[in-house]
């Protein structure tokens, strides 16, 4: 058996070095963190460690104030020790994997390779985050040890975020190191792997920036506006909603004309490499360090509240625009949830915005059917790298089938662009798509082939048996997944909860208790469930129909109670945004199965309520359950951090930091992988049931009373003096004390759920009374956004 990778030494602590070693941090993995001696050192810093370390120590000190996070939690970078390249080389000794993610230059890559060759063990990796040297190159001189542990392992920025990694092997690379390494990035690191080529940029980048460069080309041609093309080639086209210019300024123009120019210097066989030469206003742009968001302007800046938009015709910037038939056409198109009904109907408009995007699309696909076996050998290995290296939520080919594979070919060829004979051969052969039936059609063998898929990914789709539901209404499924495990999925927009949700939830669990062992809560879309529908409560409230209300409250608070105290295990597996309702259902689990990217917290106090579905009880049942039983605990103290978290609307931004918030509890399962989720989850609750499982005791805790109440409200009334917070804040905050203390009942004393649910109840309902509050949910449901309570 190959040895485990326990260490990772990363040199280079720039913007993707110090990534990296978040990301290895985050699943485990003890790091150290290498850079340069800085320059110019005086002679009393040349012997201060800390000043030789000062690259090191800087990249990870911006990786822990990094916004978005880097870190799942800030306690993480403890894993990560930093050091220098002249004095701490030794330190990769006990490595098992070393990257590197120096400067692209050859020459400083082999002088480092030369090193680390004398000191690394003999198992050790040494991988490259390189994008455009190539392999043979890099181990120049290298021994053939040395050759068989070495290969790219090309990250994406964020590497957190970012789920694509590139592993590319050289003509040394020994196949059990490209194994290990990929067993590494998918069952450690939760990344998407795929196997490229060694070319220049790979295959994510490649087909990327060549997108992206047909793109502007076009669009000075056409005369369109940055606007127009952002419309156009975002949502409607299967893209991220930063579109094309947003996101060039996102990733920042500097590092895109490098990657730009490394395809126009690399690739001279090219039968499109003039499409990788960067327009003169682009230089102009870099030049004036117009570079993005990096330095607070790109093809977009912010003035005051105003967005200006980077002319490309006049080199100057001038306010937002666009043209409105685009936009009225492209706005229209994104409402559609169905990416490939999107692009297909974006591509079938008979407007600036179809025509456009065809002539965009055309050339794209032909381009990355023409890099099939030199790229990548497969079309799937294609797609997947552009789903999770860009974002997109189609692939080149998937996208191809979307429009229609023979149709597409026959308007391709119409228009004059030039079609692969492979592409063509495939056409003759009758095949009408790319993805059939479980098979992918090979390009290079001419055929379809089964194609493969990870039984760990199985999604809940592929695990679902049979044709039709165990259990089935307007709002939610249940699906027999194999095993003796029922899967709940809800089928309401956005997974948003209703009374269709709330009744499903009792009848899944009584059905998994007669005819199953465990009952998995699994939903798809972008995110898992942003709360309840505020529409029924909206208008509950405004006729003032106080016990409907009512009854809506203990509907759902019944319905996650229900699930707590099943004879079955319930695993509920959330993702994204799980704030409301939705982590009041992950608070109803025996245990939860999160997705490492899932943003959690009670946010119903942005609506003007407090949480309504058991949320207070279990939040706070959360932080008081692992109290020995004995100790003389304030439980003042954990009311009132429960307190904060719900009257703050305080989100986790990780499933770690969900743990240390105490939203999960340490003992829940994370996936690195949101794709593994389910068959995680799968998992977890038959391990439950096979485990002698029984269904928890309700309990009761002591709760301050009064003495809390007041505690709290004095902390209330110092914001409302302070500015910080409105009277109607205060009243909201003020019904939340009263429930998490036990009510006005004199000192502390002993509660029941069931008083504590009567509370929860009583303040929701109340609440929904007020008029501040009915003017926060209406001003909700009209800016779209009823969900997130």
């Amino acid at each position: 058996m190959a040895k485990p990778i326990r260490h990772v030494g990363v040199i280079g602590a720039g913007v993707m070095g110090a990534g990296i070693a978040a990301h290895l941090a985050n699943a485990g993995v003890k790091v150290t963190l290498l850079d340069i001696v800085p320059p110019n050192l005086t002679d009393a810093e040349k012997k201060d460690p800390a000043a030789r370390n000062r690259f090191a120590a800087g990249g990870l000190d911006k990786a822990i104030k990094n916004r978005p996070a880097l870190f799942f939690h800030k306690s993480n970078a403890r894993l990560v020790s930093v050091g220098n390249t002249e004095d701490d080389l030794a330190k990769l000794s006990t490595c098992d994997l070393v990257i590197e993610a120096v400067v692209e230059r050859l020459d400083i890559k082999q002088a480092l390779f030369t090193k680390l060759e004398k000191i690394l063990p003999e198992h050790a990796i040494v991988a490259s985050n390189t994008s455009g040297l190539r392999i043979h190159d890099m181990v120049e001189g290298r021994t053939d040890a040395f050759k068989k542990n070495f290969l790219v392992m090309h990250f994406f920025n964020p590497v957190r975020y970012m789920k694509l990694l590139e592993l590319v092997v050289g003509p040394d690379t020994d196949p059990n190191t490209l194994a290990v390494v990929r067993g590494f990035g998918e069952n450690m690191l939760g990344k998407g792997i795929v196997v490229g080529k060694d070319t220049p940029n790979f295959i994510g980048n490649r087909i990327g920036i060549h997108a992206m460069m047909t793109t502007i080309h076009q669009m000075l041609k056409d005369g369109l506006t940055p606007e127009d093309v952002d419309n156009i080639t975002g949502s409607p086209m299967g893209h991220p909603k930063s579109a094309s210019f947003r996101t060039a300024d996102l990733v920042g123009l500097d590092t895109f004309v490098h990657v730009a120019d490394n395809c126009y210097a690399a690739l001279k066989q090219d039968e499109e490499r003039d499409v990788f030469q960067v327009p003169a206003f682009i230089r102009t742009m870099v030049e004036k360090k117009l570079l993005g968001n990096k330095t607070k302007g790109g093809f977009y800046k912010k003035e005051g509240k105003d967005i200006q938009t980077f002319d490309p015709f006049k080199s100057e910037y001038r306010a937002k625009g666009g043209d409105d038939a685009i936009k009225g056409v492209t706005k229209n198109i994104a409402k559609l949830e169905d990416p490939a009904a999107r692009v297909k109907a974006l591509v079938a408009d008979t407007g600036k915005a179809g025509q456009f995007a065809w002539k965009v699309l055309a050339p794209s696909l032909a381009y990355s059917a023409t890099r099939i076996g030199e790229i990548a050998d497969s079309v799937d290995a294609i797609d997947d790298a552009m789903k999770w290296g860009y974002n997109w939520e189609l692939g080149p080919f998937e996208t191809w089938d979307a429009l229609g594979f023979a149709t597409t070919v026959d308007r391709m060829l119409a228009d004059g662009y030039k079609v692969p004979e492979s592409v063509l051969k495939m056409k003759a052969s009758g095949a009408t798509a790319f993805y059939k039936d479980g098979n992918i059609f090979d390009l290079a063998k001419g055929e379809y082939a089964p194609r493969t898929v990870n039984p760990k990914n199985a999604t809940f789709e592929i695990l679902k048996k049979g044709s039709s539901p165990v259990l089935k209404n307007d709002g939610a499924e249940a699906w027999d997944l194999g095993d003796g495990v029922l899967g709940l999925t809800f089928k309401t927009k956005a997974n948003s909860i209703d009374a269709d949700v709330i009744s499903m939830l009792g009848q899944a669990a009584e059905k998994a208790e007669g005819a199953f062992r465990g009952l998995v809560i699994s939903n798809s879309g972008e995110h898992f469930c942003v709360g309840a529908n505020l529409f029924g409560v909206v208008l509950a409230a405004g006729q003032q129909k106080w016990d409907d209300l009512r009854t809506m409250v203990k509907a759902y608070q019944s319905a996650t109670q229900r699930l707590k105290y099943a004879s079955v295990p319930v695993v509920v597996c959330p993702y994204g945004m799980t704030l409301g309702g939705g982590l009041e259902l992950c608070f109803a689990g025996d245990a939860v199965q999160a997705a490492a990217e899932t943003y959690s917290g009670l946010v119903e106090v942005a609506v003007g309520l407090i949480p309504g579905g058991a949320g207070t009880m279990n939040m706070l049942w959360r932080a008081l359950e692992n109290i020995p039983e004995g100790t003389q605990a304030i439980t003042q103290e954990f009311v009132t951090q429960t307190f904060k978290n719900i009257a703050l609307a305080k989100v986790a931004t990780s499933a770690d930091e969900a743990k240390a918030f105490g939203y999960f509890r340490k003992s829940d399962g994370v996936s690195f992988d949101r794709a593994r989720q389910v068959t995680d989850a799968k998992a977890r609750v038959i391990g439950l049931a096979e485990a002698g499982y029984h269904p928890a005791i309700p309990r009761a805790f002591v709760l301050p009373g009064e003495s809390g109440i007041a505690t709290l409200s004095m902390m209330v009334d110092t914001l409302v003096a302070g500015g910080y917070a409105s009277e109607h804040d205060a009243k909201i905050a003020r019904k939340l004390a009263n429930v998490l203390c036990g009510g006005v009942s004199g000192a502390s004393h002993e509660v029941t759920e069931e008083e504590i649910l009567d509370l929860e109840a009583e303040a929701f309902v109340s609440l929904c009374g007020e008029p501040k509050s009915q003017e926060r949910m209406q001003f909700m449901l009209m800016n779209n956004k009823p969900l997130r309570n």
